[in-house]
């Protein structure tokens, strides 16, 4: 049911709006397409759908150019266009209610300050029917990566269709059928998914190094998503409504940077942020630096507790003691203290049952693959990187190096891709061509992160945006057992934060589970209510 537009318009108009488009060139990046006339495609329309956004002013695949007969050739960017978007009413049943509203696949073009055509950006959005969209909450959601598609947020969290990604489902044979959601956040506010270039459909329409330089890029990267917001924004009227933006972990170095740039380059204010497993500061993740391990150490804590029974971040109180004190004190002192590194060595094997000699031989310095290959090395299995609570085989347990994947990940990559396609092509009924990117790796080898004085973090600019709003609030999960972004380096950056970024303003909350803790049923149930209390 997707729907096509063309224009039906004399010569004259054409000529007129050639010239408009040359008089504005100067303004294309950051105005919307022309609106056509009327539809004239012959592709059946959806019943009851709304106009959508046409494609900028080039003439559509097929329609005749003003010489005779002659069909002009589509431009070279026009062949990787993606199809005009797809508006369908949907009507979701729920336990003790019906939703009714509009979903839209689509994308938003974006240009360079030339007026030359650089990306399509795909998104999906959901809109509740018979509000006032005034008052009406709208949250913009993306994933991270870089290089990952929103459909880990969409139709594992937030959307109005889930699929199952545990236990049965976190397998690579699983049924990829998307069921209703019960806890979809469409209740309180609308949503938009949104997939950065060389993720889901989003793609290049424009050749060269250049554009993927620039795409391929924290600053690049967050310029694009800010305003492909705006214009989102503006396309369907939303302005005056309360704007909400979430990111999951590599989100968190987009969250605060996007809502740093809708606040002072965008001209669009927010009223709250959710981030979901984030990364805040690399600084902390890697090299020479001591606080990765004091940041991973009650997250390894908390899996041997699970792998004996139930655990809970309350249980784990002692062992963030531990860690931010005498353990950092020992770590400090460094290994040519011996007796240090032994006490602490031998505390850490206590901590996570690994052998105290393989320990000591360590130093007590696990790093995340070292932990998740000698955690139960003795069965020849490994711990999963997203989630260190789900163990798999190691497929070459007698290696004197690693050689294994993610248990807790990669068997996930096929029923969320099916899935995704399966909603877009056949629900919303949005045809894009080519591949469908889950998790792009080509995206993440290509990534410029930086260099020099200034590695990627985003807690500046969440100090900046929490300073210059005080209305602001910012809400953050995390979950237990996630040894690639662990919750502990997060709870040592908010504690950093000045005063005026008070309890009231900022929460974190920690579930038992993994990197997408939403998984787990009273997981993602109570973090729903988190997130409904902030909007409201």
């Amino acid at each position: 049911m997707a729907i096509r537009f063309a224009a039906r318009c004399c010569a004259c108009f054409v000529a007129a709006l050639l010239v408009l488009s040359i008089a504005d060139a100067a303004h294309a990046q950051d105005t919307d397409e022309p609106q056509q006339d009327q539809a004239t495609d012959k592709q059946p329309a959806a019943a009851g759908a709304p106009a959508a956004r046409p494609p900028s002013g080039q003439p559509p695949s097929g329609q005749k150019g003003g010489r005779g007969n002659t069909q002009t050739p589509p431009p070279a960017t026009e062949q990787h266009r993606l199809p005009p978007d797809s508006t369908t009413k949907q009507t979701l049943a729920l336990p003790g209610r019906t939703l009714t509203f509009t979903a839209t696949a689509g994308s938003i073009r974006l240009f360079d300050d030339k007026g030359e055509p650089q990306a399509d950006i795909a998104y999906t959005s959901y809109q509740l029917d018979g509000t006032d969209s005034r008052n009406r909450p709208v949250t913009f959601l993306f994933n991270g990566g870089p290089g990952a598609s929103s459909a880990w947020l969409q139709l594992g969290d937030a959307g109005p269709w889930r699929l199952s990604i545990s236990g049965e489902g976190a397998v690579a044979s699983a049924s990829p059928e998307l069921l209703p959601n019960a806890e979809t956040w469409l209740d309180f506010s609308d949503l938009v998914f949104i997939d950065p270039v060389g993720t889901g459909y989003s793609r290049f329409v424009a050749t060269g190094e250049d554009v993927r330089k620039r795409f391929y890029s924290v600053d690049g990267d967050v310029s694009a998503l800010a305003l492909v917001i705006r214009r989102w924004l503006e396309k369907y009227d939303r302005l005056l409504s309360p704007k909400f933006v979430t990111g999951e972990s590599y989100g968190g170095i987009r969250g605060p940077k996007i809502v740093r740039n809708l606040q002072t380059q965008q001209g669009v204010g927010v009223r709250g942020m959710i981030l979901v497993s984030p990364v805040l500061d690399f600084r902390d993740y890697s090299g020479s630096s001591l606080l990765q391990y004091v940041a991973s150490l009650p997250t390894m804590a908390a899996v041997a507790r699970e792998a004996k029974g139930p655990v809970t971040r309350d249980d784990l109180a002692e062992v963030e003691r531990y860690a931010r004190g005498e353990f950092l004190a020992d770590l400090v002192k460094g290994q040519a203290d011996t007796d240090a590194t032994n006490r602490l060595a031998d505390k850490v094997a206590a901590l996570t049952g690994i052998d105290q000699a393989v320990s000591r031989r360590l130093a007590g310095r696990f790093d995340v693959g070292e932990f998740r290959r000698e955690f139960d090395r003795r069965n020849g299995k490994v711990t999963g990187r997203y989630d260190a609570s789900v163990t798999g085989f190691d497929p070459y347990p007698d290696s004197s190096s690693s050689h294994f994947g993610d248990p807790s990940g990669d068997s996930l990559t096929a029923p969320l891709t099916s899935a995704a396609v399966d909603l877009t092509t056949r629900k919303l009924n949005w045809r894009p061509d080519g591949s469908y990117h889950l998790l792009n790796d080509a995206v993440g080898r290509a990534w410029d992160f930086g260099r020099g004085r200034n590695p990627t973090e985003s807690v500046s600019e969440l100090r900046q945006v929490l300073a210059l709003d005080p209305k602001l609030k910012l809400l953050v999960g995390h979950g237990l057992f996630d040894l690639a972004t662990p919750y502990f380096a997060t709870r040592i950056v908010l504690d950093q934060l000045p005063a005026y970024a008070s309890p009231d303003r900022v929460k974190l909350v920690v579930y038992p589970g993994g990197h997408m803790f939403y998984s787990r049923d009273p997981a993602r149930q109570a973090f729903r209510s988190e997130v409904q209390a902030l909007m409201k």
